[in-house]
């Protein structure tokens, strides 16, 4: 295959899966900026790669990058964030689109309170549909680790959504 073959097949990899793995690399790293910078270095780095990433899973060799460059980042930068000022708040709207969005918006804003490890097994077993055993590849740790990390996860999101929930008039 010639190198403008294979930089056609990337580039064509690359539109029909830039949408898919940004929504994966927002929910991970909970900022959208970021989940763009952390696609746009694995995709580099999945370039160099092509050759041998393209004869196997292109999407799942992706996915793996995209959780194992994340977990590098937050390994490395372990501090809480510190801010002056505090973030505004959406404004509620009362059309049924605005309801629909404020949902999300609350349920992304309690992913984003989630520890990075839970998080990252809330979105690829539940947004990314990937089995215990796959999740478990995908993060390099056991079944059970992904089970238990799932189990504290939902049960923390319940819990801060249904306190929201309670919370709103």
């Amino acid at each position: 295959m010639s190198r403008e073959t294979e930089d056609a097949a990337y580039a064509d990899f690359v539109e029909a899966a830039w949408h898919r793995h940004l929504r994966t690399a927002t929910l991970l790293t909970g900022d959208r900026h970021r989940a763009e910078e952390l696609l746009q270095d694995c995709l580099v780095k999945l370039y160099v790669r092509w050759r041998r990433a393209a004869t196997d899973e292109p999407h799942a060799y992706l996915r793996r990058m995209l959780v194992n460059n994340h977990v590098s980042w937050w390994r490395r930068r372990r501090r809480e964030l510190v801010t002056a000022d505090v973030p505004e708040s959406a404004v509620r709207s009362t059309d049924p689109l605005g309801s629909r969005f404020d949902e999300l918006d609350e349920l992304h804003q309690a992913l984003r309170e989630l520890p990075e490890r839970q998080r990252a097994v809330v979105v690829l077993r539940h947004v990314e549909d990937l089995s215990e055993k796959d999740t478990a590849a995908a993060l390099g740790c056991s079944v059970g680790t992904v089970k238990s990390q799932n189990a504290r996860a939902m049960a923390r999101l319940r819990t801060t959504l249904l306190a929201n929930q309670e919370a709103t008039p």
